[in-house]
Order: structure tokens, then C-alpha cells, then sequence
């Protein structure tokens, strides 16, 4: 963890706002834009660019993904400039909570990947491309998209580690902790040999 030298009420206020910029759906708004419906109905029902990713329209799912993990980035990056490193941590660990957990629908968010990824690039850039790199080359080889997201969001902390972010562990052990949570359906349906591939729409 990073030395905490910041205020109190702009730790509290840093944590409120990159929560409220964490809770904007991108996958509901981009896909209602594109006129995909309710992406709630659609797939997993889920609303992350993965499940965009479903509805065959691969320009909203990436729209969607750069919007998700912009999300994570921008909270970083705001909270860093404005306040300072502690502030950045736990502005990346609030805009995550948001994503998974919007208050606006009921708590019941997306998986956080996108917004992982984004933020670990915010927060240290070599980190952030390791993830990424780990997370493509498993995708390319097993074609799984939660499989992909297990893996990086696992290997982020050893990663932070050799690369000497050694004050960014504790987050993205907690932040890797919540992709797996949230996966837990994932994780039964991969041990099944059931889990989706990508692209695939139903």
C-alpha cells in the first residue's frame, strides 16, 4: 500500500466520485445508442463488452471495452493529478466497486475486467501491459473470455511484484479477488467444460 499523506475528506470524496464514474453502464447505454436492445436480455444478460460482444456487433463491443476500461484509467489519473498516489489507489479500487456494483442498477454490474485492465495501466503502465499481454495471448489460445480474465487478474500481483510495484499489491490482490468472485459462475461452467466461447451469441 502507498503511504497515506492525503486529507481524510479528499480520500472520502476521491472514493465517491471514481465510484459515480465506475457505475456509468457504457454496455447498456452503448448498446440501447446502436439499437441492441436491453443488453440485460441479451447473452449473459451481463454488461460488459463481452456480452456486447454477443449481439454480433463488434464495434459497440469495442466501444465498449475502451469506454470500461477508460473508466479505470480516468479515475487513476484524475485522483493522482488532483490529490496524489494514495488517492489514485483507491480511486481505482472505487471506480472497480462502482462497475460491479452500481448503485443505479440495484448492485448488479458487470465483471470488471475491462475496468481491471484500465486501471492497472493507469496505475503503472508495465503492469497494466502485462496484464493485458497475459490476457490476449490466453484468449488467443483458449478462446475463452473469463478464462482470459482468471488468468491476467491472477498473475497481475507476482507481476506488480517483479516489476518492483510492490505498493500496489494489496489492490490488486483485492481487485483480483473480486474478477473471481464475480467469475464464480464462469469458474463452474469452465470446470464443466460448458463455458462459452468468444463471439459466440448464445
Amino acid at each position: 500500500m502507498p503511504e497515506i499523506t492525503s486529507a481524510p475528506l479528499s480520500l472520502l470524496l476521491t472514493a465517491v466520485l471514481a465510484y459515480g464514474l465506475g457505475s456509468v453502464a457504457f454496455g447498456l447505454v452503448i448498446t440501447r445508442l446502436f439499437g441492441l436492445g436491453d443488453l440485460r436480455q441479451i447473452g449473459s444478460g451481463n454488461i460488459g463488452a463481452t456480452n456486447v460482444l454477443r449481439t454480433g456487433n463488434k464495434p459497440a463491443a469495442l466501444l465498449t471495452l475502451i469506454l470500461d476500461s477508460g473508466k479505470g484509467a480516468i479515475a487513476v489519473l484524475l485522483a493522482r493529478w488532483l490529490v496524489g498516489e494514495d488517492a489514485a489507489q483507491l480511486a481505482g479500487l472505487a471506480a472497480f466497486l462502482g462497475h460491479c456494483f452500481p448503485v443505479w442498477l440495484g448492485f448488479k454490474g458487470g465483471k470488471g475486467v475491462a475496468t481491471f485492465l484500465g486501471t492497472m495501466l493507469a496505475l503503472a503502465w508495465p503492469v497494466g501491459l502485462a496484464a493485458c499481454a497475459l490476457w490476449l495471448l490466453t484468449a488467443l489460445i483458449g478462446r475463452i473470455s473469463s478464462l482470459s480474465a482468471l488468468v491476467a487478474s491472477a498473475l497481475a500481483a507476482p507481476v506488480a511484484v517483479g516489476l518492483g510495484r510492490g505498493d500496489m499489491v494489496a489492490l490488486v490482490l483485492a481487485l483480483a479477488a473480486l474478477v473471481w468472485y464475480r467469475h464464480l459462475p464462469n469458474i463452474k461452467r469452465l470446470l464443466a467444460g460448458t463455458e462459452p466461447r468468444i463471439g459466440k451469441k448464445t
